[in-house]
This record gives C-alpha cells, structure tokens and sequence, in this order.
C-alpha cells in the first residue's frame, strides 16, 4: 500500500506509522461500520483525496489524527488510480455519497444521528431531507459550531458534551479539511462508542447550499474543473498544490508496483 504521508513537504514527518487506504469499496466499508455498530464500538472516517494529500505533508497534527483514523478510503479518482497503479485495488469511495447508505442504514438499526459542521439552516434542511428519503431516521443533535472553530480548542468540550447528551452512535462531520479529521481523531477517544464520519461538502449539496457537478462530469472525473469554475479565487492555488505533488506521487506508484514484481 501507498504510504500518502511521505509524499509532500517533511513538516508532517514524525516517524509514525504511515496513511493507507485501508478500505477497498463501500460495500467493504458499509459492511464493517454495520457490525461495529452491533457491537457498539465506535469508528473513524476519513476520505482521502489530493488536497488531504497536500496536507499531510505540510500539517504534523493532520497527519496524526489522519493515521488514528479506522477507516480510510479513496475519495478522488488520483487517489483510485494511483493505488492501483501501486497494485492495489480499490474503489472511489466519497464522503459525500457516504450520506445516504449511512442514513439508510442508521434508520433500519434505530441508531441515532448527529450532524456536526456547516451552518444551523444548512443542518436542519439537510435534516429534512434525509429523514423523508429514509422514514425512521433519528437526527438528535445538529451542531454548528461558529466561525473559526478550533478542534483542538477548549470548544471541542462543548460540543461532545453534546453528542454525549443527544445519544447520538452516528455522527457526521462536515467542517472540512483539516478541521473534521482532527476533530475525529480527538472525539474517539472521549466517546469510544460513538461513529465519526467525515463527509465535507455533503451536508451542504444535500440542503441546496452548494450544488455538485453534474454526474456526467463527475463520471469524466472532471468534478475538481466543476469546482474551480465555481470558485476559482479559492482554488486555484489548492488546486496546484495538488498537481504538484502527483509526480512524486506517480514515481512512489511505481516504486511500490516494482517492489511487488508487478514492473
């Protein structure tokens, strides 16, 4: 597998283990989150794509609580082809369409929901939505925390304490990178029981808020072209950081391929 922390800049170099992706599809994901679930063990999830990438070299706290996570998965198709460029098989898996089957899954078992992340009207639309495409589902906490939000602040206290209170086994993050995956990585180890999931953006392509490209651009793998055309002061220099790291990206590919015998 990929080692996705030594590429980039070496701020993030600490000598711990590596960031993998570790879960091949979402039928492979799906099914281990259901039996955690049923034993009442919580988990982490993360959805890897290249602006992550970009981050792990730079950002040594990202890069921890990247490596605490349970669950990673391959969210950009660099990521899906890269790895399988290294010999390992695996499928696009977003966070964003993580929602649904999570939703549907969590209403079939009774198991409460949180949303954490966004704005209070983007969360109680999100909400709504959900709860009439899946009848039964329970959302008992929706937390927006305000601007500037610290996930290694004092403020995370509050808002466990809140999950805590709501009952909540579920809980979706939408706070972006690198906010939600620290903030996961911390909130496992207050509430070992609870599910975190970090699903960025998709709260807000749920209540309207933001909309996604088209499926057929998405099926081009041409989303990131949608997104810059939609926001193109914001990015831009996102956008060629990650191009600037694919060709280490690429030579790592093949190193690991050749080590298998697969050259």
């Amino acid at each position: 597998m990929l080692d996705w922390s030594d590429m980039g800049a070496s701020a993030a170099k600490d000598g711990g283990d590596g960031v993998r992706v570790n879960v091949a599809t979402q039928a492979d994901l799906l099914a281990d989150l259901d039996r955690r679930l049923d034993a009442g063990h919580g988990f982490t999830v993360a959805t890897l794509n290249l602006d992550h990438v970009v981050k792990l070299g730079r950002d040594p706290a990202f890069c921890r609580a990247y490596r605490a996570h349970s669950h990673v998965t391959a969210d950009g198709n660099p990521i899906v082809w890269l790895s399988r460029l290294a010999g390992q098989r695996v499928d696009l898996v977003p966070g964003s369409e993580l929602i649904g089957p999570l939703a549907q899954l969590a209403a079939q078992k009774d198991i409460p929901v949180a949303f954490l992340g966004s704005t209070a009207d983007t969360l109680d639309r999100a909400a709504e939505v959900l709860v009439a495409r899946h009848p039964g589902l329970r959302v008992v906490a929706r937390i927006a925390p305000p601007m500037g939000f610290d996930p290694e602040g004092a403020e995370i206290g509050p808002c466990l304490d809140r999950i805590a209170r709501s009952g909540a086994r579920l809980c979706l993050l939408a706070l972006g990178a690198p906010k939600q995956e620290i903030f996961a990585a911390r909130a496992q180890d207050r509430l070992p029981g609870v599910g975190f999931v970090s699903i960025g953006a998709g709260l807000d392509f749920l209540s309207g808020r933001q909309v996604r490209a088209p499926r057929l651009l998405r099926r081009l793998a041409l989303e990131w072209l949608w997104r810059l055309a939609m926001n193109p002061r914001r990015l831009a220099a996102r956008y060629g950081a990650c191009f600037a790291v694919l060709p280490q990206a690429f030579g790592q590919a093949l190193k690991s391929r050749q080590a298998q015998g697969r050259g």
